[in-house]
C-alpha cells in the first residue's frame, strides 16, 4: 500500500515512487530494529506543515526574527508538554537529533582536552559518550566502562574505581545496546563522590520513562539527554532536560552555541508526540513493548540463542550469534531479504571486527506499535531462528517462505501513520 501524495507525484514522480516504496515496504516488513518506531499520522502531519517556512534564531519571546507570534506559542507548548510528562524543571526542544544534543552538554560543562567519561561503544554505549572516532573522543580525554564478561552487567565497584582515578568532568550512563535497566542511583553516587556532571543519555527509552516501563533519571541525573523517536514515537529530533541551575548554560549551549533557527515542524511533531505519550493509551503501550521484549527474550532461549546478559529488562534485544556458527552480518542481510529488518552488531568483548560483528541487535517498539503482543512472539522467534539457519545454509527459498508469513502476518496489523 501506499498513501497519496498528490503535490509531490505531480511535481517529482520520481521521488514520489520511492517514498512509496519506503512506504510499502515499512508495511509489509517486521520492522525489529530498536531505534525504529511508527509516528502517528498526526506526528507526519505536524512534520509537514507551513512551520517549515519560518526561521526563528533564539528562544522564545527572544528571537532574532519578527513574525514570531505563532512560533513562540508552539515552542512553549512543546516545552511545557516536555516538563510535565517527564517532571523536569527546564526543557530544552530545539537540538536537531541526538547527537547534537550531546555535543551541546561537551559544550556546557567541559572544555576541550577535559575527560570525560562513558559506556565503551563495544559494549553498548554511544559514539558521543567519547568514543575515539568521533569528535567528542578526539576534542575530549575519553575513559570508558564495560561490562563484566561473565554476566555482561555494568560492574558498579569497576565504574567507581576508574571514576576516582580519572575524575571526569562529565559522566554518561546509558547507551545503544543496553538490554537491562539502568541504575541511576548507582551512576548518581559514583558522580557525586567524584564531582563530576551526571548525564542520562535516555534516546533508547524516553519512551518507556514516560509511560513508567522503566525508572526516571529525573531525581538523579543533572541533565538528561534524549531524541524524540525511538520509544517515544515522535519526529527525529532531541531535547536537553535538567534541573533550573543547569538551564543557562544548557541553552547558550544548543543556541548560539552549536545551532542557528531550529527545526519549527520538528517542534511542533514533538508537542504532538509528548501529548500522545501523556496518554493513558501511551502508558499501555509502553508496557506492552517490554512485555513483547521479555517473551520474545524467552522464545530466542528456548530456540538455542545466546542473549547478552540473559535477557532484556527493556525493548532490547542483544544476541551473540556465535554458537549458531552465522556471523551478525551475515544473519542480518539474510534476514532482511526475509522481511525481518535488524541491525548487525558488536557484543561485548566480540573477537570480530564492527563491520563483521558476532551480533544482532532486535528490539519490540515498532511490532508493538502495529498491535503485536506476547501470543506473536514465540512465531517472531521462529522466524528469526529459522532465518539464521537459513543464512548458515544459503537457503533462499527458505528467505523467501519467511517474507511471505510475515507479509501475511503484516497485513493484518496495519501500522500507524501508514494506514490509510
Amino acid at each position: 500500500m501506499t498513501l497519496p501524495h498528490p503535490a509531490l507525484s505531480a511535481a517529482d514522480p520520481e521521488l514520489a515512487a520511492l517514498v512509496g516504496a519506503e512506504e510499502q515496504l515499512q508495511a509489509e516488513t517486521l520492522r525489529l530494529i530498536p531505534s525504529e518506531n511508527y509516528v502517528s499520522a498526526a506526528v507526519l502531519e505536524a512534520s509537514g506543515t507551513v512551520l517549515q517556512n519560518k526561521y526563528s534564531e533564539g528562544y522564545a519571546g527572544r528571537r532574532y526574527y519578527e513574525g514570531q507570534q505563532v512560533i513562540d506559542q508552539v515552542e512553549r507548548l512543546a516545552v511545557a508538554r516536555a516538563k510535565a510528562l517527564f517532571g523536569v524543571e527546564h526543557a530544552n526542544v530545539q537540538p536537531y537529533s541526538g547527537s547534537p544534543a550531546n555535543l551541546a552538554v561537551y559544550l556546557a560543562f567541559a572544555e576541550p582536552g577535559d575527560t570525560v567519561m562513558g559506556m565503551a561503544l563495544p559494549m553498548g554505549g554511544h559514539l558521543t559518550h567519547g568514543w575515539g572516532v568521533s569528535a567528542t573522543g578526539k576534542w575530549f580525554r575519553g575513559v570508558q566502562y564495560g561490562v563484566r564478561q561473565d554476566t555482561g552487567l555494568i560492574d558498579f565497584d569497576e565504574v567507581r574505581e576508574l571514576a576516582l582515578k580519572e575524575r571526569p568532568k562529565i559522566i554518561f550512563c546509558g547507551g545503544t545496546a543496553l538490554p537491562r535497566t539502568i541504575d541511576f542511583p548507582a551512576f548518581a553516587e559514583i558522580a557525586r563522590e567524584c564531582g563530576a556532571v551526571l548525564v542520562a543519555d535516555v534516546a533508547h527509552i524516553a519512551g518507556l520513562i514516560a509511560g513508567g516501563a522503566h525508572p526516571s533519571p529525573v531525581p538523579h541525573a543533572d541533565v538528561i539527554s534524549t531524541t524524540t523517536h525511538k520509544t517515544l514515537r515522535g519526529p527525529r529530533g532531541a531535547m536537553l532536560m535538567s534541573r533550573e541551575e543547569h538551564a543557562k548554560a544548557l541553552d547558550k549551549a544548543v543556541f548560539p552555541g552549536l545551532q542557528g533557527g531550529p527545526h519549527n515542524q520538528t517542534t511542533a511533531a514533538i508537542a504532538v508526540a509528548l501529548h500522545e505519550a501523556s496518554q493513558p493509551s501511551f502508558r499501555a503501550y509502553a508496557q506492552s513493548v517490554v512485555a513483547n521484549a521479555r517473551a520474545l527474550a524467552e522464545a530466542l532461549l528456548d530456540r538455542g540463542f545466546d542473549l547478552v546478559s540473559g535477557g532484556t529488562d527493556n525493548h532490547l534485544i542483544l544476541m551473540d550469534l556465535t554458537p549458531k556458527e552465522v556471523p551478525g552480518k551475515v544473519a542480518a542481510k539474510a534476514l532482511d531479504r526475509a522481511g525481518i529488518v535488524v541491525n548487525y552488531n558488536t557484543v561485548p568483548y566480540d573477537p570480530r571486527k564492527p563491520f563483521d560483528p558476532s551480533g544482532i541487535r532486535i528490539g519490540t517498539p515498532s511490532l508493538t506499535s502495529r498491535g503485536l503482543g506476547t501470543e506473536h512472539m514465540a512465531a517472531v522467534a521462529d522466524w528469526i531462528d529459522r532465518g539464521v539457519t537459513a543464512a548458515g545454509k544459503e537457503d533462499e527459498a527458505a528467505l523467501a517462505t519467511i517474507r511471505s508469513e510475515v507479509a501475511e502476518l503484516m497485513s493484518a496489523h496495519p501500522a500507524p501513520g501508514l494506514a490509510g
